[in-house]
């Protein structure tokens, strides 16, 4: 748009023209004083709330709804640890020329990476919001339905547990108090599993109804609290933890271009930074080529993708088709996480029967999947089973935490599991990085130690 200018005949470097602009100035601010006062200095920021205004049902209830819309953000509505950690073990490959995604592809990775960074300051800023709505549904909404406060406590749990899943020993968590900071010091992954434990179990305790919002919110728990019994290396208890969540169970995000964009469209189809992995680095999965109907994939032009390469471009791109609009829902959690947490528990109890037919029960409800049969040994049982939660799992921030349980439960070589020797980038050679290191700006944290935060790096 063309702008008309008025101009000041005098001549703009003159003494009289500076006077007269001046003059011009303290006549225009006279006169905003006069009609608003003291105001003149006082400016609203519209982006950060203050707790006061939230002192109300309503209030409490808007900061509920905004804990949920931060889960999103920390999980599938941006670069979170799913996406990160799914490049770091062999879901995805890298298709760009950023560094700090390339350190995470190719496990070397530093503790200033900037998308970890990013990534863990959403996933403490939807953690505070769930704490914080909790204190106030519980004091203006003491009669709000339990599930809604159980939902809280589910977004603490799950985000918990996916730290402890993906950082090194030295987990730092912060909380407010009578909105003060107040700093965490780090503790070991167990004691951090054990405070997700304690998340989903009180969330649970709050669940008395069976609306389909309390069945939603007390299924969601279940399965989170199996996850992290599994981790905790109590296979039995997660089994029974996930007793009688269906099949048919779906805890489900929502996306929109409104508010936060489908980020697996974004990256990999809309974006091409992202490529489904292929036999990534020796030991990686067919995700791309195995034509596995959980995990649908074309070869680049395809599914609305015009161009065959990479942003960078490399080639194959290869798109995953189980997201395919920056709106696409996403399943977070469903009743088949249920079934193989309890094939891992049979497994474990040295019940191979069992194990094949829990894993058939699941591969049944996919038109197309052929029944598995007992491959005859242990070692090939494992292989098997992992393989199965790996597609069933996809990119759903579960590859990096049973590939460290691999290392950890089943005494397996770190090199045997994860991507290893030439990275898929010309000149480079993979890591042996198999956690995320705790990022550089929790340095800022008065607890934290000097140096790197890590405890250590180990699995």
């Amino acid at each position: 748009m063309t702008k008309t200018k008025l101009k000041d005949k005098r001549s703009p470097g003159s003494a009289r023209s500076r006077a007269w602009r001046a003059a011009a100035l303290v006549a225009g601010l006279a006169l905003v004083t006069s009609a608003c006062g003291d105001n003149i200095l006082h400016v609203e920021v519209h982006d950060i709330i203050d707790p006061d205004d939230v002192q109300s049902a309503a209030g409490a209830d808007a900061v509920r709804v905004g804990a949920i819309a931060r889960f999103v953000q920390a999980t599938t509505g941006t670069e979170s640890l799913l996406l990160l950690g799914g490049l770091m073990t062999d879901e995805w490959n890298n298709g760009d020329t950023f560094i700090a995604r390339h350190e995470l592809d190719r496990r070397d990775v530093t503790e200033d990476n900037s998308f970890l960074t990013t990534a863990n300051r959403n996933l403490h800023r939807a953690l505070l919001s769930a704490e914080q709505a909790i204190e106030l549904m519980n004091r203006w909404m003491p009669n709000a339905p339990g599930w809604q406060v159980a939902e809280m406590h589910l977004i603490q749990a799950y985000l918990v547990n996916l730290a402890a899943e993906h950082y090194c020993n030295g987990l730092i968590f912060s909380t407010i108090v009578d909105g003060k900071e107040t700093y965490g010091s780090p503790i070991t992954t167990e004691a951090a599993f054990q405070r997700a434990l304690k998340h989903a179990e009180d969330g649970l305790a709050l669940i008395t109804g069976t609306t389909a919002d309390d069945l939603r919110v007390r299924h969601a728990l279940q399965v989170t609290r199996g996850r992290i019994l599994m981790n905790l290396n109590r296979p039995a208890d997660a089994a029974n933890a996930v007793a009688g969540v269906p099949n048919s169970f779906e805890y489900v995000l929502r996306h929109s271009p409104n508010t936060f964009s489908n980020a697996f469209w974004s990256l990999n189809v809309n974006a091409r930074r992202y490529s489904v992995s292929d036999n990534e680095g020796v030991n990686g999965l067919n995700f791309a080529t195995a034509n596995d109907p959980r995990l649908p994939v074309c070869e680049a032009p395809c599914a609305g993708v015009t161009r065959p390469d990479r942003d960078d471009g490399s080639r194959p791109l290869y798109v995953q088709m189980l997201w395919t609009s920056d709106n696409s829902p996403v399943t977070l959690l469903n009743g088949i996480n249920a079934r193989m947490i309890e094939a891992e528990a049979q497994f474990r109890a040295n019940d191979p029967a069992a194990m094949i037919a829990t894993l058939n029960d699941a591969r049944a409800t996919v038109p197309g999947l052929d029944p598995l049969t007992d491959p005859g040994t242990d070692e090939a049982r494992l292989s098997l089973l992992f393989r199965e939660r790996a597609f069933w799992h996809f990119g759903l921030g579960q590859r990096f935490g049973d590939l460290r349980r691999l290392v950890r439960q089943y005494n397996l070589p770190a090199n045997s599991v994860w991507p290893t020797g030439d990275w898929h980038k010309a000149g480079g050679v993979y890591g042996d990085d198999v956690t995320i290191p705790i990022p550089f700006a929790e340095r800022n944290n008065p607890n934290a130690p000097d140096g790197p935060i890590c405890i250590d790096r180990n699995a």
